[in-house]
């Protein structure tokens, strides 16, 4: 997103003789605040008033990628939880005073359900990486609300932002190689001598844990990464409708996410369909959502072409009216009108000229 040039700005610029220190600068040069890394072997930065050196918070966490972090706030002492909320998409939120926020990439939001929510800071930040070099706090916006500590929340926001940097690095940062026990280093110099060796009483390593099986959401969003449709969801016997629905309440909830598609695996998976949706609006209209953006639902059944051949001739004293349940069934959720699923039915032409005329001929007689 791009910056307005007329906002206050502060750009990030670490110290080149101190790469664990980031000051938090102004266009004119004026450092505002310093981010300072802790070396402990949990996660911890230290956020200071480089004017008075005074700590004005911390932030906490046994690992940089944690998907929880403490951040603290001193003088006074004020404690706000961030968490990693998104599923699929870049979604951290943590709360300050009696409000919400919501750090979405580039933008942080002030989340005010049922109302849309309004944006509070952006930052600049390159193409495929959290690497933030220059953020803005949108005054403009915050004096609209009754926030009673305007700087702790203007803290709360910069140190967040500065954690999301950290585990970036830290997930694009290669582990460094684990030393080799002496075992295997007796091992290759024997093998370069030429005589074999086998210690005594040596037992042969044991092979590697397997991965717990993932479970509810997880093992949802698994499932459909597997079709290779990112905005098709195929509802099959596994799985319970609450994470089905819970999933394409999720995929809703990217702006950049305009319908999505829930289709049957299998004939008996048809009903199961219909509850997946109901649970995906029932999640929004307990959210507040189906008040900001109305869903348009197209349902399709019997989808599937027939196969050719010569036309078969039932004689059975069956009745012509009987029921018969779908094969298959599509359900589309959009955020806007599709024309294109609409039934034919529905649509109504516009009356003409010469259809007035009969129907005034008509009323005359």
């Amino acid at each position: 997103m791009s910056l307005d040039k007329n906002l206050f700005t502060l750009l990030f610029t670490p110290l080149k003789d101190n790469p664990n220190v980031i000051d938090l600068v102004d266009p004119s040069g004026t450092v505002h605040y310093r981010k300072q890394r802790a070396p402990t072997p949990e996660y911890k930065i230290e956020v200071y008033d480089p004017m008075s050196e005074s700590l004005l918070a911390t932030a906490t966490a046994p690992a940089a990628t944690s998907k929880v972090k403490t951040i603290e706030l001193c003088n006074p002492t004020s404690v706000v939880e961030l968490k990693f909320t998104g599923t699929l998409s870049f979604r951290w939120s943590f709360k300050w005073e009696e409000h919400e926020f919501e750090w979405k990439r580039e933008e942080c939001f002030m989340i005010r359900k049922p109302d849309p929510p309004v944006i509070i800071a952006v930052t600049k930040e390159p193409a495929g990486r959290l690497k933030t070099t220059s953020v803005q706090i949108l005054d403009y916006n915050l004096n609209r609300f009754d926030i009673d500590d305007r700087k702790g929340l203007e803290i709360v926001v910069l140190t967040a932002l500065m954690t999301f940097q950290d585990s970036n690095e830290a997930h694009h940062t290669p582990e460094p190689p684990a030393p080799a026990s002496s075992s295997v280093l007796a091992r290759a110099a024997t093998s370069l001598i030429g005589s074999p060796i086998s210690p005594p009483n040596e037992a042969p390593p044991l092979p590697p844990p397997k991965p717990a099986p993932r479970t509810g959401l997880d093992r949802i969003a698994e499932m459909q990464a597997s079709q290779g449709e990112y905005n098709e969801i195929i509802v099959s016997g596994e799985g319970t409708i609450e994470d089905y629905g819970e999933y394409c309440n999720t995929l809703l909830q990217d702006d950049a996410m305009l319908f999505i598609t829930v289709k049957s695996a299998d004939a008996e998976d048809v009903p199961k369909v219909l509850q997946v949706v109901e649970e995906t609006k029932r999640i929004r209209y307990k959210a507040g959502l189906s008040d900001e953006e109305e869903l348009h639902q197209y349902v399709l059944y019997d989808t599937q072409e027939q196969k050719k051949g010569p036309r078969r001739i039932n004689l059975d004293d069956e009745p012509k009216d009987k029921y018969i349940p779908p094969k298959n069934l599509t359900v589309h959720l959009s955020k806007i009108p599709l024309p294109e699923l609409q039934p034919k039915g529905t649509i109504k032409e516009k009356p003409t000229k010469d259809s007035k005329k009969k129907e005034d001929k008509k009323g005359w007689w």
